[in-house]
Formats: structure tokens, C-alpha cells, sequence
């Protein structure tokens, strides 16, 4: 896809206020556990690589991702740092996590059997964090004996070294704990199990180390969502230190007029004037990802809220202003404008999802700008 970095629609990553995030998570840390940075989906959207160093220099020890490619693409980047795929990998491309030091997130003995023929004659190891499925039914060994299974197999072979054991929490994020204890409480019966831990015990994601850390004999956590200063939560519960929200989304006005009672703007004419007014062209649209549900939403320009009105367009926005700005006068979509703020949490309620799927959903037609 082609970048416009001949428009003004900008992503500004601020580098700091991930270095931030990262460090204070790593403060708030005990027992000396590691923190691995997850910058799977390009970064959360900010940027694959760039987020990562930013991570490593305010401290983090390793990185995961969601598919080996990402993995591929740190490696081809200089980074040397561990790195576990937290999805399953088919085991055809075992050789090439050896030689590329990658760690595999495994669920199943079949699995750990397949890589071990395809591993014939390959020097090396294959580093295996077993996936436990505590009550995530996403992925991972569901019951005790088919984990000692594994187990077991791992501690016989040649080419698989077990390098770690991790769960997921569902709820982590929630008032209610209930089924949070309920997970922790299967993770702790099935591990009990083990005769002994592999070198990285994890089960922390961004929730967790927000609001349920420390955990007895958790030495890893995978800090996410909250490295990019998003809280994991959204509204419902608030973090123990503040968050540095890393991604800003800025555009301008492109081209500016005034309507009169009557008119119309935008496909099906679903906005009408009621009153002369004055309306603004941005140059985005639900191509660049900023979702056709946002009509009806808002922008800022010169410190005000500004309607968006009809419908979002593929490649352009209109706008009601209040009052005649010029070409090049610059709007905010995402971040602070004067002394009003749009978070990716607000287009979140707005769309009724996360700011997750928001910050991810952004296109690469956007150019990225990193800051600091």
C-alpha cells in the first residue's frame, strides 16, 4: 500500500511515553521478574520495530509477538533479544525458529512430535513455552495429564528444550475476579504437577500486572496494551500509575466552505443543514481505517468539538465548523487540541469495541511520525 506522506493525516508516535510505560511497569515489578514486550499487530498499530527499541532501552528483556513473520521481521531488524510467537506456528517451519533463536508457543504433544521429525539432522534447539488453557479456550493443554505428557516428551528429546510454561486470563480486566481466581486456581493444580518450572513462568498480560501482581512463582509478564499506554480495562477499572497514551492522529483542513439551509453533504445526503454554516474537508476516510461508524462523531479544530457530518467517505471527512478556518488549519482526531483531548478510548465508546481494535485498525496509508 501506497504511504501519504504527500497529505497531512499523520500518526505521531511518542517514543517517550512508551520508554515511560515500560519503565514504570518495570518499577512496579518484584521478585525481579522480566518483562517482555508484546508488539504483535505492528505494535499495537505504533509500529513494529520502532516500539520494540523504544521498549528494550526503558528495559524490557525480550519481546512476543502473535506470528513468526513478526518475529522474522525483529530478527531481520538486529534484535537479538529472546522472542516467543504466542500463536501456534505450524510445526513445517520448526527449523527456521532454530535457526532464528524464535521460541513456539505449543498446545498439544502432537505438535511437539511433528517438530521433532521435521527437526532430524537440524543442529539446535527448539525453544517450547507450553500454552496452558486454563479458561481462555484459545489455545493450550487443557488437562493435567496431557501437560505431564508433554512434559515428559520434552525431557527426552534432542531438539525441544522446554523453555517456558504460560496461561491467559480472560477476565483479568474486571471488577468481578471470580473467574480470574477460577483460572489461577487450575493454573496452580496443573503446575503443581511439574517436577520442576522451566526457565520463564508467565501468566501476566497488561491486566495482570495491573491489578492482580505479584503472583507467587511468576517470573515473566507480557506487557502489552499498557506499554502503549492504553489501559486494558477501558473505563471499568483504573490502573495503579498513570498511563502515557503513545499514539496521536492528526490531519487538516484541505478545503473549506460555507452551505446554506438545505444543503446536503456527503453519500445519500443524510445530513441536511438546517442553517447556513461553514464545513470543512478532511483528507481521511474508513481506507485509512478511521471507521465509517465515526460519522456522527467529532473532531477538534482550534480547541473546539467540531460534528463530523453524513457519512465518513473512504478517503475523506467533512466537518461543521464554527466559524471560516483556512486551508492548512490543522485537526485533531486523536489527542489534545487546546484544552480538549480525544482518546482512543472515546472513538472506542463511540464504536462500541475496544481501543485496541481502534489503534490497530489504522492503515498504513497513514504515515507515521515518531517523536522523542
Amino acid at each position: 500500500m501506497a504511504v501519504g506522506i504527500h497529505r497531512p493525516t499523520v500518526l505521531t508516535i511518542d517514543l517517550e511515553a512508551i520508554r515511560y510505560n515500560v519503565k514504570t511497569a518495570k518499577d512496579h515489578l518484584q521478585n525481579g521478574a522480566e518483562l517482555f514486550m508484546v508488539v504483535k499487530a505492528n505494535g499495537y498499530g505504533h509500529g513494529l520495530v520502532q516500539t520494540a527499541m523504544a521498549a528494550k532501552e526503558a528495559g524490557a528483556t525480550g519481546f512476543c509477538v502473535a506470528i513468526l513473520d513478526e518475529a522474522i521481521e525483529l530478527r531481520q531488524s538486529g534484535f537479538t533479544d529472546p522472542i516467543l510467537v504466542l500463536g501456534i506456528t505450524s510445526p513445517e517451519y520448526a527449523h527456521l525458529m532454530v535457526e532464528q533463536k524464535i521460541a513456539a508457543a505449543v498446545g498439544s504433544l502432537d505438535w511437539l512430535q511433528q517438530a521433532e521429525r521435521n527437526l532430524e539432522g537440524i543442529p539446535g534447539q527448539l525453544l517450547v513455552h507450553l500454552a496452558v488453557d486454563t479458561g481462555m479456550g484459545r489455545i493450550g493443554f487443557r488437562e493435567t495429564d496431557d501437560l505431564m505428557g508433554a512434559v515428559d516428551f520434552l525431557s527426552k528429546s534432542q531438539s525441544l528444550t522446554f523453555e517456558g510454561i504460560f496461561t491467559h486470563f480472560a477476565t483479568a480486566d474486571m471488577k468481578d475476579n471470580r473467574y480470574f481466581q477460577g483460572q489461577l486456581s487450575k493454573w496452580q493444580a496443573m503446575t503443581a504437577e511439574l517436577p520442576e518450572l522451566p526457565k520463564y513462568v508467565h501468566i501476566s498480560n497488561s491486566a495482570t500486572t495491573l491489578w492482580h501482581h505479584p503472583l507467587p512463582g511468576i517470573n515473566m509478564i507480557r506487557y502489552g496494551a499498557a506499554g502503549y499506554g492504553l489501559n486494558p480495562s477501558g473505563t471499568e477499572l483504573q490502573p495503579p500509575f498513570d498511563l502515557h497514551p503513545a499514539m496521536s492522529l492528526t490531519s487538516e483542513i484541505v478545503f473549506s466552505k460555507q452551505i446554506h439551509a438545505g444543503d446536503s453533504v456527503g453519500y445519500g445526503a443524510t445530513y441536511t443543514a438546517k442553517q447556513d454554516e461553514f464545513v470543512g474537508t478532511l483528507p481521511i476516510g474508513y481506507a485509512d481505517g478511521y471507521q465509517r461508524r465515526l460519522g456522527g462523531f467529532y473532531v477538534l479544530v482550534d480547541g473546539q468539538k467540531c460534528d463530523i457530518l453524513g457519512r465518513v467517505c473512504m478517503d475523506q471527512i467533512m466537518i461543521r465548523l464554527p466559524k471560516f478556518y483556512q486551508p492548512g488549519t490543522k485537526v485533531t482526531l486523536v489527542g489534545r487540541n487546546g484544552s480538549k483531548e480525544i482518546s482512543l478510548q472515546d472513538l472506542a465508546d463511540h464504536l462500541e469495541t475496544n481501543h485496541y481494535e481502534i489503534a490497530c485498525g489504522f492503515s498504513d496509508r497513514i504515515t507515521k511520525k515518531y517523536v522523542h
